[in-house]
Formats: C-alpha cells, sequence, structure tokens
C-alpha cells in the first residue's frame, strides 16, 4: 500500500452497490476491494493478485519463477525480518513500518504469521501517520480478538481517541469496527457514543463513530448502554452533511429495530429529509448524486428506517410522506435521464424501498394500486432481477385488501412468466405469486396452470408446488368432486412428492363429506386400472375402498371381487407400509362383502403373509385371518365399522408449507389475507380436519392401535412427593407487563395492532365479531435471530369470567423460530354481560432463560354490540322508557386528550354503536343506540356525549335495561376521551 494513501469520502460514500435478488458487493474500477459495514461502503485495502510485478518486485525479485522458489524466496525474508526485530539495533519507525508491512503482505499471500504483532502495536505510539495506520491495519487483519495484545491494544485506541486528532480517531474507530471483540465493547461502547454526539466532533469522525457503534451493537448489543445519546443521535438526521446523516440512519434503524420507542421521534426527522432528497433537484446534491439519482442510497436507508414503524400518527407528518412516496412513483414513469445501467440500478432501489414502505403501511389503497400497476409494467422487463424482484414484491401486495384485486389483473402475465421464464428463480416466484393472488374466483384457472407447470417443473421446487396445489384446491373447492379430481391428478403427475400430509387430507375430507364418499370411490377405482399407478395413489385407493367400496359395488364393473383382484395386483408392487393398509383394506371387505371373504381367507392363510419375514404383514395377516374365522357377523359389523369423522383441526399441509419456506414467508398477512379470501369470495370455509388424527402410514383402519386423542388443555400435574424441578414450564403467572392496561385501552375502540412488543416478542391482533361470536387471530412474532423454545400461550379467566364469556384456541407450535410468526386463533362467545377480561400468559425459553409475560387480552363487553339506527322522536321515547334509576349512569370527566370532531365520531362509531346524526338538539353533542348481544338476551343501549370545549370537559350518560351493562359500557368509554 503507498505511504499516505487514503481513500476519500466521496468514492466510499458514492460507489455503487450491485443490486439483485441474489447477493451485492463490487469492486472499484482501480483495484480496490470494498466491503460493507453497516450499508455504507468503505474502502480498505488494494486487492493484488499475488502474481503480479508488484509482488515480484516487492518480495521475489527474479527468483520467483515458481512456488517452490516463492516459498524459499518468501522463507528468507521472513528470517531477515525476524533477524531485524531481535536485533540490538533499534530500528527506526520507518524501518518497522516497512517489514511490519512486509509480514502483512506476506499474511495475504497465505502464509502464516507468527511473530511482528508487538511491533505493530508499537507503531500505535507513533505520531506519523503512515506508521500508525501500518499498524493498524496489521492489527485489524492478524491480531484474534483474545488476543494478550488486547489490553495494549486498547489503551493506545484510547489515547488516539482523546487526542481529538481526527485523522487519529478515525484510524482507532476503524479498527474497533474491524475487531469488534467483546473486550473492546466493554472498553469502548460508553465512550464511542459521546464522540458520536459531541459538537466539536468533525463530520468524518462522526461517520465512523456511528459506524464503529453500530457494529459494537450487531456483536455485543448488551453492551452498548442507552442513555441521554440516543434521543440526541436522531437528530443527527438533520446534519448538513450526508455523509454523516447516512451513516447515523443505518445506526438508528438497527436500534429502532429493538428499541423503537426511543427511536419513535426519529420518524418525523426522517420523513422531513426524505421529502428534501426527493424534491430537490440533482444540481442541489451534487456531490450525492449518483447518475442523476440524488442520494439514492441514503433514500434507501431512510425508506429502511420507516419500515420501522406503523404509519405516522400525526396528519401533517402523514401528508408529507405519502407526497414524498407519490413524488418517488411519479419519477418512476419518467423517461430515463441515462441510458446506463448505473442510472436504472439506483432509481429502482430506491422505488423498490418506497413499494415496501407502501405495504408496510398498508393504509393507503391509491398508493397500494399505483404500486401495483408499476410493478406490473415490470413482469416482462428484459433485466431478469427487475422481473424477480416485481414478482417477490407482489406477492406481498396480493396480501392486501386494498391491492389484492388489481394484483389478480395481471394473472395472464403471471401465468405466462410461469411457462416462458428461463431462470428457475424467477419462475419459483411466479408460484409463489399465482398462490398469493388465488381465491375463489380463480382458483380453478390457477390449480390447473400449476398442474400443468408441474409435468416440467424443476425437482427443487415440485414438493412446494404439490403443497401450494393441494392447499388451494382444498381451500376453494366449491365442488368436491374437482377437489378429489386435483388430488389424484396431483400424484398421477408427482407422486414421488406428494408428502403423506397431502394423502392423509384426502382421506379426512372424504370421510368427513358424505356427498363426495361414491364419486371418490368410483374415481379411485378407475384410476387404479392403469397399469402403472404410484404407490400413494395405492394406498388413497386401498383406504377409501376400504370404507366405500360397497357404494361403487352395484356396478358389475366394480363388484367386490374385481375390486379385490384390482388392489390386490398392486399388493407385490408396495413397500411394507403400504402392504399392511391394503391387509386392513381385504379385512374390512370381508365385511362389506361376504362373497368374497373366502378369496381373502385363502390370500390371507397363504404362506407369503403368514410367514412373512416382516413381523407388521405376519401379524396383521395372523389377526385378521383369525378374526375373519372365528368373529360373528355382528361382531365383525363393530369392530370393522365405517370410519367415524375426523375432529376438526387445522390442516397440517398448511402447517408442512410453512416449515419448507420457512419463518420469513409464513406471516400474519399472508394468513389475514386468507381469512379475508374466505370472506369476500364465497363464504366460510369447510372446517378442516384434524392433522394430530391422521392415519399411520400403515394406517389401522380397525382402530384397535389407535392412541387416545391428546388432551386439549395442559396436562395435569402428577401430585406426588417428588418436585420437577427441571420442568420448562413454571405454574407461575408473570404480573401484567409494563404499559399492558394503556395498550387495552386503546383495543377498546379497535380491533386490529399490536397488543404488545419487547425486545424479543412482538403481539399483534386481528379480530372480528358478529352478535355475539367473535374470532380473534393472536400473531406471536420472534424478533430475534434466536429460536424460542417451549412456547406456550395459555388463556386464564377467572370462574366469574369463564361462566360470562366462553373462549376456544388452538394450540400453537412450541418452536418460533428466529424472525418466525406463528398464529393463535382464540374463537370467543359472549353468554352473558362481563366486566373483566382474560389474561394471556406467554411462557418460552429464550436463549437458556425462561421468560414469562402477562398481558390483558382486549375482549371488552363492547365488542359485541351491533349498531342500530333511531329516528329523532324513537331515540328520545326509547330514552324516556330507561329512565329508572338503575338503568341510567353518567359520569363528569376531564378531557384527556384533544377534543376533536372527527376523531370523537371515529371512536363512538369504533366503540360499536351507531352514531345518530341531528338527533340531539344541541348539534356539539354526539348521541348512538345499538343493542350488546349475548348468547341468554340482547340489551338495547342508548348514549349522549356532551362536550363543553371552554371547561375541557366531558358528560357521558348511558342508559340500558340492565345496570351493569350501563356502568360497564360507561367505565370503558370513558377512557377513550
Amino acid at each position: 500500500m503507498p505511504a499516505g494513501w487514503r481513500p476519500s469520502t466521496r468514492m466510499r460514500q458514492h460507489w455503487p452497490a450491485r443490486s439483485g435478488p441474489r447477493g451485492e458487493g463490487s469492486l472499484h474500477g482501480d483495484g480496490c476491494a470494498v466491503s460493507v459495514i453497516g450499508g455504507t461502503r468503505t474502502s480498505l485495502v488494494f486487492s493484488v493478485s499475488p502474481r503480479t510485478t508488484l509482488q515480484s518486485q516487492f518480495l521475489l525479485g527474479e527468483g520467483g519463477k515458481s512456488k517452490e522458489a516463492e516459498i524459499k524466496r518468501i522463507n528468507k525474508e521472513l528470517a531477515n525480518i525476524r533477524s531485524k526485530f531481535k536485533g540490538d539495533k533499534a530500528l527506526d519507525g520507518y524501518s518497522k513500518k516497512k517489514y511490519v508491512c512486509k509480514l502483512l503482505f506476506i499474511f495475504l499471500l497465505g502464509h502464516d504469521i507468527d511473530f511482528g504483532h508487538m511491533e505493530a502495536v508499537n507503531l500505535l505510539s507513533s505520531n506519523r501517520y503512515t506508521e500508525k495506520q501500518i499498524g493498524y491495519l496489521f492489527i485489524s487483519v492478524l491480531v484474534n480478538s483474545n488476543s494478550e495484545l488486547i489490553r495494549l491494544i486498547n489503551n493506545a485506541i484510547k489515547n488516539d481517541l482523546a487526542s481529538r486528532n481526527p485523522t487519529f480517531m478515525g484510524l482507532a474507530l476503524h479498527c474497533i469496527a474491524n475487531v469488534g471483540s467483546r473486550e473492546m465493547a466493554e472498553a469502548f461502547a460508553g465512550e464511542i457514543p459521546k464522540i458520536l454526539v459531541a459538537g466539536d466532533t468533525m463530520d468524518s469522525v462522526k461517520q465512523s463513530a456511528a459506524l464503529c457503534l453500530l457494529r459494537l451493537y450487531r456483536t455485543s448489543p448488551d453492551l452498548v448502554p442507552m442513555g441521554d445519546w440516543t434521543s440526541r443521535v436522531v437528530h443527527l438526521l438533520n446534519d448538513q452533511h450526508l455523509g454523516v446523516v447516512t451513516a447515523a440512519t443505518s445506526l438508528i434503524t438497527t436500534l429502532a429495530q429493538k428499541n423503537p420507542e426511543e427511536f419513535k421521534t426519529s420518524v418525523s426527522l426522517a420523513v422531513s429529509r426524505l421529502s428534501r432528497i426527493v424534491t430537490s433537484a440533482s444540481t442541489d446534491l451534487q456531490d450525492y448524486t449518483y447518475y442523476f439519482v440524488p442520494a439514492p442510497w441514503l433514500s434507501v436507508k431512510l425508506l429502511r428506517l420507516l419500515q420501522c414503524y406503523p404509519p405516522p400518527e400525526d396528519p401533517a407528518v402523514r401528508g408529507r410522506l405519502t407526497e414524498c412516496l407519490e413524488t418517488i412513483l411519479n419519477k418512476a414513469q419518467e423517461p430515463p435521464k441515462s441510458k446506463k445501467v448505473q442510472h436504472s440500478n439506483a432509481k429502482n432501489a430506491v422505488l423498490f424501498e418506497t413499494i415496501s414502505l407502501i405495504i408496510h403501511h398498508d393504509s393507503e389503497p391509491n398508493l397500494l394500486v399505483r404500486a401495483c400497476n408499476q410493478l406490473g409494467q415490470f413482469l416482462q422487463h428484459r433485466e431478469t432481477n427487475l422481473r424477480y424482484l416485481a414478482l417477490e414484491s407482489m406477492c406481498t401486495l396480493a396480501s392486501s385488501e386494498f391491492s389484492h384485486e388489481a394484483v389478480k389483473t395481471h394473472i395472464e402475465t403471471v401465468i405466462n412468466a410461469l411457462k416462458t421464464e428461463r431462470d428457475v428463480s424467477v419462475r419459483q416466484r411466479a408460484v409463489d405469486l399465482l398462490y398469493a393472488m388465488c381465491d375463489r374466483s380463480n382458483a380453478q384457472q390457477i390449480v390447473a396452470e400449476m398442474l400443468s407447470y408441474l409435468e416440467t417443473a424443476d425437482y427443487s421446487i415440485r414438493e412446494e408446488i404439490v403443497l401450494k396445489v393441494a392447499i388451494l384446491a382444498e381451500k376453494y373447492a366449491v365442488d368436491y368432486t374437482w377437489y378429489v379430481d386435483t388430488i389424484l391428478n396431483l400424484i398421477r403427475i408427482a407422486g414421488d412428492y406428494v408428502s403423506e400430509e397431502v394423502w392423509y387430507r384426502v382421506i379426512q375430507i372424504v370421510i368427513n363429506r358424505d356427498d363426495v364418499q361414491g364419486y371418490a370411490a368410483k374415481t379411485v377405482f378407475e384410476a387404479l386400472q392403469a397399469p402403472a399407478c404410484h404407490e400413494n395413489l395405492v394406498k388413497v385407493g386401498g383406504y377409501i375402498l376400504g370404507e366405500f367400496g360397497n357404494l361403487i359395488a352395484g356396478d358389475p364393473r366394480s363388484s367386490p371381487l374385481i375390486q379385490f383382484h384390482l388392489l390386490h395386483s398392486k399388493f407385490h408392487l408396495c413397500s411394507v407400509p403400504t402392504r399392511a393398509l391394503l391387509l386392513s383394506t381385504y379385512i374390512k371387505f370381508v365385511n362389506l362383502f361376504p362373497e368374497v371373504k373366502t378369496t381373502i381367507q385363502d390370500v390371507l392363510r397363504s404362506d407369503s403373509q403368514l410367514k412373512n419375514a416382516d413381523v407388521e404383514l405376519q401379524q396383521r395377516a395372523v389377526e385378521y385371518l383369525r378374526l375373519s374365522t372365528v368373529a360373528s357377523t355382528d361382531i365383525l359389523a363393530t369392530v370393522l365399522e365405517e370410519m367415524p369423522p375426523f375432529p376438526e383441526r387445522q390442516s397440517s399441509i398448511l402447517a408442512k408449507l410453512k416449515k419448507k419456506k420457512g419463518p420469513d414467508t409464513a406471516t400474519g398477512l399472508e394468513e389475514a389475507k386468507r381469512e379475508r379470501s374466505a370472506a369476500v369470495n364465497g363464504g366460510p370455509e369447510p372446517a378442516p380436519a384434524s392433522a394430530a388424527s391422521t392415519p399411520s402410514p400403515s394406517a389401522d383402519l380397525l382402530g384397535l392401535g389407535a392412541a387416545p386423542p391428546a388432551p386439549a388443555g395442559p396436562p395435569p400435574s402428577s401430585g406426588g412427593l417428588l418436585v420437577d424441578v427441571f420442568s420448562d414450564s413454571p405454574s407461575a403467572v408473570a404480573p401484567l407487563a409494563p404499559g399492558s392496561e394503556d395498550n387495552f385501552a386503546r383495543f377498546v375502540c379497535k380491533n386490529n395492532g399490536v397488543l404488545f412488543e419487547n425486545q424479543l416478542l412482538q403481539i399483534g391482533l386481528k379480530s372480528e365479531f358478529r352478535q355475539n361470536l367473535g374470532r380473534m387471530f393472536i400473531f406471536y412474532g420472534n424478533k430475534t435471530s434466536t429460536q424460542f423454545l417451549t412456547f406456550t400461550p395459555t388463556l386464564i379467566c377467572s370462574d366469574d369470567l369463564q361462566m360470562n364469556l366462553s373462549l376456544q384456541t388452538k394450540p400453537v407450535d412450541p418452536t418460533v423460530d428466529g424472525g418466525a410468526q406463528v398464529q393463535q386463533v382464540v374463537n370467543i362467545e359472549c353468554v352473558s354481560d362481563f366486566t373483566e377480561a382474560p389474561i394471556l400468559n406467554i411462557q418460552f425459553r429464550y436463549g437458556g432463560t425462561f421468560q414469562n409475560v402477562s398481558v390483558k387480552l382486549p375482549i371488552t363487553l363492547n365488542k359485541f354490540f351491533q349498531p342500530t339506527e333511531m329516528a329523532s322522536q324513537d331515540f328520545f321515547q326509547r330514552w324516556k322508557q330507561l329512565s329508572n334509576p338503575q338503568q341510567e349512569v353518567q359520569n363528569i370527566f376531564k378531557a384527556k386528550h384533544p377534543m376533536d370532531t372527527e376523531i370523537t365520531k371515529a371512536k363512538i362509531i369504533g366503540f360499536g354503536s351507531a352514531l345518530l346524526e341531528e338527533v340531539d338538539p344541541n348539534p356539539a353533542n354526539f348521541v348512538g343506540a345499538g343493542i350488546i348481544h349475548t348468547k341468554t338476551t340482547q340489551i338495547g343501549c342508548l348514549l349522549r356525549l356532551e362536550p363543553n370545549l371552554q371547561a375541557q370537559m366531558y358528560r357521558l350518560t348511558l342508559r340500558t335495561s340492565k345496570e351493569t351493562v350501563s356502568q360497564r359500557l360507561c367505565e370503558l368509554l370513558s377512557e377513550q376521551f
């Protein structure tokens, strides 16, 4: 490295990144290697090939003609350097720097270096930049984080940080970031924030300090203290130097992901800075304009920061952000200002991050539709990466109720991409998008296209396509004969990729639906007549014919004997589990068709069965033969009766798809979309059968070996003298989490949002209520990169609450992967009016530590409100009827929030009652009416809210036919104003 060479700030900030779905990184044109630290590019060292002229001049001279000559020359040089270091004569700074630099170069050639470390440390105390630079570079590359020299290095770094020399401070901060050891974090995590927010720190040092702190926070987050500096670092977003803003944005984004409350003030500042960038001309930010795109990397980072938070609540900030997003979308439609790929890459990077923010907020229908149309233009772009990114983003857009229909308009383009696209990763994204945009209106078309593509699909994605086809066919089956045909066709096309969960599911649905049993028996019988049948088709055929073969036995073409011979012709080609299933089918035939009893007994009596080498097959043959011989007709009919319907539970196919796709794709948004599609496109879906009750591969059709069903609740305690001190599920319920009451109050007038969030866990809710019934989806998000183990959410109700409120929950997976989200469904029924709220207790293990969190679940009496419209005369007539003192509750209270008329109206409507306009003689008052629905009764309710703007007071009056209802509703509504 030439002495005194330093990369320019401009080069570090503006060098482009390669964009695309698979990797990033680049090299400077001058051969300078680039690394990305915290999203900011920093030039490190010259990347010199081991076979360049520089190397031969520096080390090998004329003798470096071969590998052996190179090793010989290097060993000679190492011996010379070692002798210089051990010599009596003290080396001057230049010589020491030269020899340390040679050692570093030899190490980069791939040779081990076991000396020279102390000399490098000594260079740190030099006052010459070039000597100090080589010392820090050697330490960054060669010194292990556990080295005994760390203390000496730390002392030298402290001296440089205290020197206030910006050049030396920059070298020290770079070294801390490169080594990033826990010892360095302990030594400097408290000092670096002070440097970052100090008023006299130079801009270049601020950039280095921000990225250095980011590095330490990523490696040792527990050692970086949160304090007064956190509020001051946010204001770096207003710094005049865009390099400082870029580095600070990377730091704030990472900190905000873990501590959103501490950095929520960054939202308005980020919107302000983004607005200035978007509306500026390229000449205004000339130093930070990259191919006519102003500050693209800073724009992307600001948009990512905004994705850490929900849409801004301040109307002014929200309006300004909307203007920014619209401007970016408008600029994307403008003709390109340059034909070079760097221009389009930078422009599209900002555009795609903008679309990600629009999707994240999911609150502006106009922006969502515009984003969808913009992505639609990329679906046929000649650039493969753009097609890939467009398909990926549209998958997420399809889960929004505002943009789902707009996404569906591109179905033909996506199908064409599935057929013609050459890149397998793009084809896979096309499959994902078809799956996401599917609903009742286009399910048959999409399933047919997926089946057609499956015949030529890449082997790596066939199993995933099979799972998606099976899910869509079940989810949107209006006619279950179509479902049966689809699954059998699926087995025919890709039988090797049809997992057990898929054919288990077919059997569950056929058994649970009487209207499809005869058709299923006829269809599988015809399918089995093919010369070559996949073994999974034999399994399905054996199970269904064993249960419902009698429904087609009246046709001479499918008589009992023909059914038996057809199945038995496949017997010798199948594996042991399938043969065991067929033996169970044969004994079922003995009960269904007495005329084939002798034929079946002969098969069971044969040596190939009674003396089979497999103990399972031998035991079944012996037991079934004995059963058919000694049991009377009535006993046979009882033992071999038709399988009962499976319990209603969640499909195991969906769980398998989530597991296969990984934690990042099975999101709450996608599940919410599935529920929405069910409601919008054809009413409620048929309830899925139990995954827990699926038959085993050697399905025991007799039911003799079936295990008892698992209990719905937690297992009872063993209750003895021994105490399970190693239990992963302590029974103690934690007190309510801080802020639980405030969050609970916010949900009184709304149904969706984030109920609880800390550094580890986020709990989101999405609920719907109709009359006395409700359904709540609880989303548990793991915000860390570490698994949650023994994850157990439990609903706790008092005895009184259990009598008045019925709650049914579905269990969740006890393991939650890092970054994943799991969903739990709670079915709710209001039996009678109630005042308490259930407690949601979550217990799990994170990193070996037991975690215990409790929050109040916002299920309140007003959720069962049904609004009632009334004319003025009817309202006051009913008001007078409810004039008993026990029926009225009144509360006069001070306003806690600004007395805004529109917000007040929204809260009354959100509370559940109808807002009656022009009923009260005083137009400033608010009047509402509704009915509380419970299982036992219906309770009419009238309310009147009288605001006093001068005194900043409210008077709330509620009249119902039941005193306890009036009291509870008054308490709940008073807290909202």
